[in-house]
Formats: C-alpha cells, sequence, structure tokens
C-alpha cells in the first residue's frame, strides 16, 4: 500500500491513496513522506532507546501507565526519567484514582481538549481508553451525543486552549449554576485540570514529533510491554517536515550562530547574567517597559516582515479537519490570537504576584480535587530543576517559562524580560510559539532550526519546560476565575 502517497483530486488537492483524505498541494504540503521509525519522527530511534534510560522507563510504565503498555510519549519522556515518573504519577491520578469525574468523562474530556489542536495521537488513546473503561460508544459519534453537561464544557475548553486570558467568573458561574447539567465545583475542577493536562500534551506531542503508535497488523514488544497499537492513523496526518516546504529556508534565515559556538556563547551568557544581577538595579519603570516591548515584539514572532523564517501566510489556509477530529469539537476556528493584539478591547495583563500557583491555586485545587495539587506543584518543580550535566541552567529555564507566560499575558513584575532577548535566539522564539500557542503548526524544520549542537534530549527539557508552563498558564487564569465565583 502506498502509505501517504496520494492520487491527483481536485484542482490545487491530492487524495490520499490511504485513507481517502484530500489534501491540498497549492500551499506547498508534501504528500509522500515515508513513515520515520522509532517513538519520533525528529529524533533518531537510537538516541531515545539508550539502554541506560530505557530500564527506568519500563518499570516507571508498568507502575504508572492507565494503559499497561509503553507508548511513545513515555519512550521520549524517558531521557528525562525524574520528570516522566512525576508525570505518570500525576496522570494517573487525573484518569485512574479516586476523583470527582466517572472515568469514561474522564477521557473524554481528554478526548475534547486534545482536539481543539488536532492531535490525532491523543485523540486515538483516549478512544481507546474510554471504551475500556465503559464509556457508551454512541458518544463516539461526536459531541451531538454526549450528555449536555459535557457539551457545556465546550466555550472553556476553547477559551483555556487558545485564549484564556477571556476567562471570567461568569463562565464558571454558568457550569456551576443550579439545574440538571450543572458542575459540581470538584468536579469543575477535575475537567480543568484534565483540558489544561491535554491542551499541554498535545503541545508535547506535536512538538516532538511524536510518531503514531505501531499498527495491529505489526505488534512489536519492548521489554516485556506491549506497545499502543492504534490503527486510525495516516502518515499524511503528521505535522512533522511534511507540512511547509520552503527551499529558500536555510540557517541563515534565523540569524544561528555557528553551530561550534553555539553551546559555549549560550553558557557565557547565563553566567554572565547570573554574575551581573547583582550589579545592575533596574527601576520598575523599566522592567515595566521592557515587559512591554517583549510582548509587543513576539507580535512578530512568525508573523512578522522581521521573521522571514516561518511567516503565518504559509499557514493561512489551515489543514482540512478530518471527521475524526472535527466531530469533537465546536467553532473549529477559533485559535490562539496574540494577546498583545487588543485593539480598542483593553485586556488587563495578569500580574503574577496577585494570584500565583504557589499562594493560590495550590491550595484552591487541592482543597477542590484532594492531592493533584501536590502532584502537580511537584512536575512543575521538577521540570524546573532538569540541569544539563550539571550546569546551572535555572536562568534560561526562566526565560523559558516567562516567555510562554508572556505570550499568554501573565507578567512577573521581578523578572527582567530583557534576559529573553538575551538568552532565547530568533529560530528558538519561533519554536516556542509555535509549540505553545499553535502546536498543530509545529514541523521537523523548525525543531532542527535552533540548537543545532545540542542532544536531543536538551531539546526535549525545552518541550517539557513548555508543556508545564502552558498548562500552569490555563490553570492560573481558570483557578483565578473559580476563586472570583467564589469571593
Amino acid at each position: 500500500m502506498n502509505r501517504g502517497g496520494g492520487s491527483p483530486g481536485a484542482a490545487g488537492c491530492l487524495v490520499c491513496a490511504n485513507c481517502r483524505k484530500v489534501l491540498r498541494t497549492d500551499k506547498r504540503v508534501r504528500v509522500s513522506q515515508p513513515l520515520t521509525r522509532g517513538p519520533s519522527a525528529f529524533i533518531p530511534e537510537k538516541e531515545v532507546t539508550q539502554a541506560d534510560t530505557a530500564e527506568r522507563t519500563n518499570l516507571l510504565v508498568e507502575e504508572y501507565s492507565t494503559s499497561g503498555r509503553l507508548d511513545n510519549v513515555s519512550q521520549v519522556m524517558g531521557l528525562h526519567a525524574q520528570y516522566l515518573e512525576s508525570f505518570l504519577r500525576g496522570q494517573f491520578l487525573m484518569l485512574r484514582m479516586d476523583g470527582p469525574l466517572p472515568l469514561p468523562h474522564r477521557h473524554y474530556i481528554a478526548i475534547m481538549a486534545a482536539a481543539r489542536h488536532r492531535c490525532s495521537y491523543l485523540i486515538n488513546m483516549h478512544v481507546d481508553e474510554f471504551l475500556k473503561t465503559g464509556g457508551s460508544a454512541e458518544w463516539l459519534n461526536g459531541l451531538a451525543y454526549v450528555p449536555q453537561r459535557l457539551r457545556n464544557l465546550n466555550e472553556i475548553n476553547k477559551l483555556l486552549a487558545h485564549r484564556p486570558w477571556l476567562i471570567t467568573k461568569e463562565h464558571i458561574q454558568e457550569l456551576v449554576r443550579t439545574g440538571e447539567n450543572n458542575w459540581s465545583l470538584p468536579e469543575l475542577v477535575h475537567a480543568v485540570v484534565l483540558l489544561a493536562h491535554y491542551h499541554a500534551l498535545a503541545s508535547f506531542v506535536l512538538g516532538s514529533g511524536i510518531n503514531p503508535e505501531s499498527e495491529p497488523s505489526q505488534p512489536t514488544v519492548a521489554n516485556g510491554l506491549h506497545l499502543l497499537s492504534l490503527s486510525s492513523f495516516c502518515v499524511c496526518d503528521l505535522a512533522n517536515d511534511n507540512s511547509i516546504e520552503n527551499t529558500s529556508l536555510t540557517a541563515d534565515s534565523f540569524g544561528i550562530v555557528d553551530s561550534l559556538s553555539e553551546l559555549e556563547v549560550l553558557m557565557q551568557t547565563m553566567k554572565r547574567l547570573q554574575d551581573g544581577r547583582e550589579e545592575e538595579q533596574v527601576s520598575p519603570e523599566e522592567m515595566n517597559s521592557r515587559f512591554d516591548k517583549e510582548t509587543k515584539d513576539s507580535l512578530f514572532v512568525v508573523s512578522g516582515d522581521s521573521l522571514q523564517a516561518f511567516p503565518l501566510s504559509d499557514f493561512e489556509d489551515d489543514p482540512i479537519l478530518t471527521a475524526d477530529v472535527s466531530r469533537y469539537i465546536e467553532d473549529p476556528g477559533f485559535g490562539y490570537e496574540d494577546f498583545a493584539r487588543r485593539g480598542e478591547e483593553h485586556l488587563p495583563t495578569f500580574r503574577a504576584q496577585d494570584y500565583t500557583w504557589e499562594n493560590h491555586g495550590f491550595s484552591l485545587v487541592n482543597r477542590l480535587y484532594s492531592d493533584i495539587g501536590h502532584l502537580l506543584d511537584d512536575k512543575f518543580r521538577m521540570v524546573c530543576s532538569l540541569t544539563h550535566e550539571d550546569v546551572d541552567t535555572s536562568t534560561l529555564h526562566r526565560a523559558l517559562f516567562n516567555y510562554v507566560h508572556c505570550m499568554f499575558g501573565i507578567r512577573y513584575d521581578d523578572y527582567d524580560y530583557g534576559e529573553v532577548n538575551q538568552l532565547l535566539e530568533r529560530s528558538l522564539k519561533v519554536y516556542v510559539k509555535t509549540v505553545a500557542c499553535y502546536p498543530e503548526r509545529t514541523t521537523k524544520r523548525m525543531y532542527d532550526s535552533y540548537w543545532r549542537q545540542f542532544r536531543h534530549a536538551e531539546k526535549v527539557q525545552v518541550n517539557l519546560l513548555l508543556m508545564e508552563a502552558r498548562m500552569q498558564a490555563e490553570l492560573l487564569y481558570a483557578l483565578r476565575a473559580i476563586t472570583r465565583h467564589l469571593t
């Protein structure tokens, strides 16, 4: 069978010979790229399945996996086994342990969340889990077939995924108001945690080029664990390197320094910033100005004339939605919009000091959904503690974390946003914004364009940081709205 190949269809289109989906060619979309081997289309298989990480990964999956199988996400995250343990423990509690929501509902909410980013990998995984936990097969026909109560999550799912700053206490009140379709606050917190988790996980899956799992006709066993088998994928669905073909794009387009000095330059910059903090006294006004500048500069990342690398015009026509995805979402055209592009509608910046995870979000979550706060907190702390060969990378971690929050309108008064431009070169900013804001557009070209001298484990670490930063941003907005509803 010609996997992913196409036959001529309507003008400007091809029809996939495997899944019969219509594929555009007028946007220079490749449709006949062979599926790469291994857990990731971006990372060589041998780097993911290293002997020194595989054994620990297998043990963690045996203990905490909800499916009982070794999936590709776990294999890639296994490059950072300490983090993987925190991730799997948290996910296991959300999906399997005692909680406000029935098990099938949890997996259906995961499907709804993944569909916002057209993440077929996660959708198909949780369709399988939904049925295994007793979910009604009729619900898989689409949102029109689910109880109204679940459908009522559509609005908050849409806003959390793309513009969380728009969530207000009125959205919460609408869901918890008295009536047969109302949500209790513990149930709603559970649902919000699941939505944020799977939006962020979609960023990791698509940003890391996670490959579809093995097909049933090709069963695979790794160290006694059966790899997850899902059959609804086609190679033409992969974003990877297939999405954009721009022959004029070269490394020079990104302004990347010579790869021989790239690592050294970054290390020197981190050390200089760490050493210079005590010497430089920056006024609150200047700190505010630097945040505003970074927020406005982010408008031009990906889409602006000054960054021709991946212009937004290449993405103007989104991929045609498959029925397997579109049935689970409403308002598919609603997507991320730059926070700074406000026009006359002024949206106040979320000052992190006014509502923090540590002082506000953590206690609210733990009060309404027992124990999840501790596991989420452990995950947030763990991802920030990951190091590069015992080098203090906290400065870089904070720049990545705060840059994601900046694009979602969250500002830290005590952070100098001038550090972002010094630590994150242009191609990395393009990649970060794409993965955090519209991960379905991520390509292998974007992944390859930054940190060319670094190991893939370091790039996976970046994706873990982006995932957790995004999840925390969504939770802060949702939990603040719940707090306002309560007060």
